[in-house]
């Protein structure tokens, strides 16, 4: 048995961005940046791992949107030509810089990375889910979901059926993916309030997850802090946030993405170049990221140096051992004052290790492979793992809480937001009251309403609320919101008047196509759907 056990979770989440009719939607950029930079460098990471005959546990979130997304013909066709665009891109730097030999050296590196994508993703058939289940199947990793389309519960739970739908819907359409029913749940933002357990229960989740201060201000106060999880009266278990691990790969001023020897995310030859060059290997109208970068982090001004990959190799080395050297003394003193190996939970946004962190994926590399290594003092855990050899935990109920800035909902409810609100709220109550009056639906009036579901959801989305809270995007977040709420209230009309628009109804649903499966009824006061 270890003094301790390590759980690496990573919660995998974009909203859902798709549209039809335009190739070159900015947007759509999100999730393509998110295959190059984190998805397909973690796929080949844990395969390498795993063809190594390492056996490892790591928990995934993958949320509903981007498991959508994952295996869209229309977005793997698009990401393609992104694709070729930024390897054609490589091409002509790599001749551009061929008297700059440390860019040119660069430039290839960012090539062979291109070239690299493409035969991961071939490799799944160009579906990321593919290559999830398959590394689920050989029992490396613990697949979870979160919301259907990630809407923030505690600012949703005005109408509780629209809480339990997200959850319903998201056990569903993981389950028609993955082949069996998560174990646990990735709550959207960590947002929790007391007595979302049930819903989370009654469809068979085990565990979730709440920050920190969730699990320490819990009624009665945990025994051993974050360090084990409690069981709450509904029969659900709640794992939190360590602090340490958190403060170690997210803080902005202390924490490993921020060494100078690491790459600089916002030196993109995208600004850096004149835009006349950088225009034929983008689809956009504007100066934007590439993804190739030259420089590391250097220091604190805006000066900088170019980046060196063995450097950035060796660090991301150094800082996995600085890391399992502190959960081993974590562990040791943990275990003196405990009945049982403590667990430190560790989760992060999938997207920090490539993306922002672009060495991310070699530190986790490396942390994976030297945990292994060392199988006496702490290991790798899943929390569904620690559950099966610790089923019997102290009762108590978290306080409502999330991991948002300042710790509860004032990023989802400000005042760039607040508007939002009452307009989810009454179509929530409209959604309730269509079903309440129409149970049975058939013909044109279920596929309306089955429609009005997911424009529900998409409205929903806890993404729109963030993007107008930070200033990004706000104009696109606003147009979604407002869009999915208008597709609402027309379907709502229309299906309260008895003449459904045919023809819109089809366009919007082919544009708006998530969960092709969905069935109107998960609104229904007390009714659950089974399973497929």
């Amino acid at each position: 048995m270890p003094e301790g056990y390590l759980s690496l979770v990573l919660h995998a989440h974009l909203p859902y961005v798709r549209h039809k009719d335009e190739d070159h939607f900015l947007q759509e950029r999100w999730f393509f940046e998110a295959l190059i930079e984190c998805y397909l460098p973690l796929v080949d990471h844990l395969d390498q791992i795993n063809d190594d005959g390492l056996f490892f546990r790591l928990t995934l979130s993958i949320s509903p949107p981007l498991a959508a997304m994952f295996s869209d013909d229309l977005l793997s066709k698009k990401f393609m030509r992104y694709l070729d665009n930024l390897h054609s891109l490589a091409n002509a730097e790599i001749q551009r810089t061929k008297n700059e030999s440390q860019i040119n050296n660069l430039a290839h590196m960012y090539r062979t990375k291109f070239e690299n994508a493409y035969k991961i993703y071939n490799k799944y058939d160009r579906n990321l889910l593919n290559a999830f289940k398959q590394l689920q199947d050989y029992g490396c990793i613990e697949l979870i979901t979160s919301g259907a389309t990630h809407g923030y519960f505690p600012l949703l739970s005005e109408q509780p059926e629209t809480v339990k739908a997200q959850i319903q819907q998201a056990v569903r359409f993981h389950e028609e993916n993955f082949g069996s029913r998560p174990p646990g749940f990735w709550l959207p933002e960590c947002g929790y309030y007391p007595g979302v357990d049930q819903y989370l229960a009654s469809e068979g989740i085990k565990y979730y997850f709440v920050d920190s201060h969730g699990l320490l201000f819990a009624r009665p106060r945990p025994r051993y802090g974050t360090f084990a999880p409690i069981e709450t009266p509904w029969g659900c278990s709640a794992f939190a946030r360590d602090l340490e691990t958190s403060k170690q790969v997210w803080s902005a001023d202390d924490g490993y993405p921020g060494d100078f020897d690491y790459r600089e995310y916002y030196r993109d030859i995208g600004y850096d170049l004149d835009w006349s060059y950088i225009k034929h290997f983008v689809y956009h109208k504007q100066p934007t990221h590439t993804g190739i970068k030259y420089y590391r982090i250097t220091g604190r001004s805006d000066h900088k140096e170019p980046y060196n990959p063995i450097w950035a190799q060796n660090k991301a080395a150094i800082h996995a051992d600085d890391f399992l050297f502190n959960r081993q003394y974590q562990a040791k003193h943990l275990s003196n004052d405990m009945d049982r190996p403590p667990i430190i939970v560790s989760p992060y946004d999938a997207e920090l290790f490539g993306h922002w962190w672009y060495e991310g994926p070699q530190w986790l590399d490396y942390l994976i492979r030297k945990t292994v290594c060392d199988q006496e003092s702490i290991q790798l855990i899943t929390p569904g793992d620690y559950l099966k050899l610790y089923p019997h935990n102290q009762q108590a109920i978290p306080c409502q809480s999330s991991w948002g800035n300042e710790g509860y909902s004032a990023v989802w409810l400000e005042q760039g937001n607040e508007w939002i609100y009452r307009h989810l709220h009454r179509a929530g109550r409209q959604m309730v009251g269509m079903v309440a009056e129409l149970p049975n639906a058939k013909g044109w009036t279920k596929k309306a309403l089955d429609q009005a579901s997911r424009e529900l959801m998409l409205a929903q989305a806890s993404d729109w609320a963030f993007i107008m809270k930070t200033g990004t995007m706000v104009d696109y977040a606003q147009e979604r919101t407002k869009k999915h709420l208008d597709n609402f209230s027309s379907i709502h009309n229309q299906v309260k008047s008895g003449r459904i628009n045919k023809k819109w109804l089809n366009e919007i649903a082919e544009e708006n196509n998530l969960f092709p499966t969905i069935d109107y009824r998960l609104y229904q006061s007390g009714r659950r759907l089974p399973i497929n």
